[in-house]
């Protein structure tokens, strides 16, 4: 396993780009399964969680061409495996998106019930109750979920609560049932945006993506298609967050600002100085920053992937903030360790109480997610001498290169072996 050493203090300047969005390739790769031919991808991350999806394609019998950061897969016939074994799906919660398109597609699927970070329980109650919907037979046993259906008939569907990938599984597996679907309650993150005009432009009929209501005409077939996906606006946020802890000025360049509209308004109400350019987003923090409370929610909300990050820029806001914790609920596992680099938190349920300033200085932390990954990787920025952050493949899963992005940026950051 490989480690983080961060010498800090630092001040971050310069320009990054922003790469391409690892939860909007995820679900366009297993898109690719619904295809009579070749869905070519680009923009796509080196990350982890991208080449562990590979290997699971690779398994269904999909053939899949690199070359650089863009993907070809082809799925000619239908995929020749319908099972997505634990050994497989053990690190990443997105596996279970192949559940919809093998069914759909095949009639049949056997998933394992996916792994990923530890930072709740995030059942996919709602994916298995919609395939029901949609005429599926579903059991549960073993660890495993069984999916069959001669093939899936439209019907109406109402997610009890917002789901990403519920709705992405859903939205793919409707493209070729019978008839109509119409789902209500839907996810509206930019990701499902993306992959109904990836799905849109391989045949699919779709009205309504980033709405609460999506409504899906069945096709018989899709076919290939050649699609860009959107820049990551977690990746981004967490370097223009970057930028605000260490009282820096960076700007985030081939980006969507409309997708970080909430995370910029926060900064702002921060003290930070926000310019907003049509594909680009400079944040500079030469003033003290002040304490502002946030709650997280779904898409438009504030993101719970950047809640880490700010309670890492909180540490060093004058004031109390709160931050509420509403879509997971085992997300504050990096509180104790900024506690142990010298920050004032207080956590109770889903509250966390953030005082500060408080002045950070560099100790062995231990990583225990991804999103936490990088909340400790903030703190070390700006904390007094050597910090260590241990357990750096939890970064790797969403991260591309940060280590190689922060020393650009002025950053003294290097990776090691443990």
């Amino acid at each position: 396993m490989d480690r983080f050493e961060i010498i800090g203090p630092n001040r971050l300047q310069g320009t990054i780009r922003a790469a391409g969005a690892k939860n909007a390739a995820l679900p366009a790769l297993t898109a690719a399964l619904l295809a009579e031919g070749t869905v070519e991808l680009s923009g796509l991350p080196a990350v982890q969680d991208i080449r562990t999806m590979v290997r699971l394609l690779e398994h269904l019998g999909a053939e899949v061409e690199s070359s650089g950061h863009t993907l070809a897969v082809t799925s000619s016939g239908k995929p020749v495996a319908d099972d997505a074994d634990y050994a497989l799906v053990k690190t990443m919660r997105a596996s279970v998106l192949v559940l919809g398109p093998l069914v759909a597609r095949l009639g049949h699927a056997r998933v394992s019930l996916p792994g990923g970070c530890a930072i709740g329980v995030r059942p996919i109650d709602q994916h298995l109750a919609g395939l029901e919907a949609l005429g599926a037979e579903v059991t549960l046993e073993h660890g495993y979920v069984t999916a069959r259906a001669d093939r899936l008939v439209g019907n109406r569907f109402k997610f009890a609560g917002r789901t990403v990938t519920g709705t992405e599984n859903l939205l793919m597996a409707a493209t070729l049932a019978r008839g109509t679907t119409v789902l209500d309650n839907c996810a509206r993150e930019p990701e499902v945006v993306d992959l109904a005009r990836l799905l849109t432009a391989m045949g699919a009929r779709i009205r309504g993506a980033g709405e609460d209501r999506i409504e899906i005409q069945g096709v018989d077939s899709l076919g290939g298609a050649s699609h860009r996906v959107i820049a990551d606006r977690i990746e981004g946020g967490t370097y223009l967050l970057a930028a605000a802890i260490t009282g820096g000025d960076v700007v985030l360049e081939d980006c969507a600002p409309g997708d970080l509209a909430a995370l910029l308004e926060v900064l702002e109400r921060a003290g930070c100085a926000v310019d907003v350019r049509p594909t680009a987003v400079r944040v500079s923090a030469a003033g003290p920053l002040a304490a502002h409370s946030i709650e997280t929610a779904p898409h438009p909300g504030f993101p719970t992937d950047l809640q880490a990050q700010y309670m890492a820029l909180m540490t060093q806001a004058q004031g109390r903030s709160s931050i509420h914790e509403t879509v997971f609920e085992n997300r504050f596992q990096h509180a104790p360790e900024l506690v142990r680099m010298g920050a004032a938190i207080q956590v109770d349920g889903g509250y966390a109480w953030v005082e500060g300033p408080a002045p950070l200085s560099g100790a062995h932390v231990m990583a225990t997610d991804l999103r936490a990954s990088a909340c400790l990787v903030l703190a070390g920025l700006v904390a007094e001498g050597r910090t260590v952050v241990h357990r750096i493949y939890h970064l790797d899963r969403g991260y591309e290169g940060m280590e190689e992005k922060l020393r650009g940026l002025g950053a003294r950051v290097e990776r090691a072996s443990e």
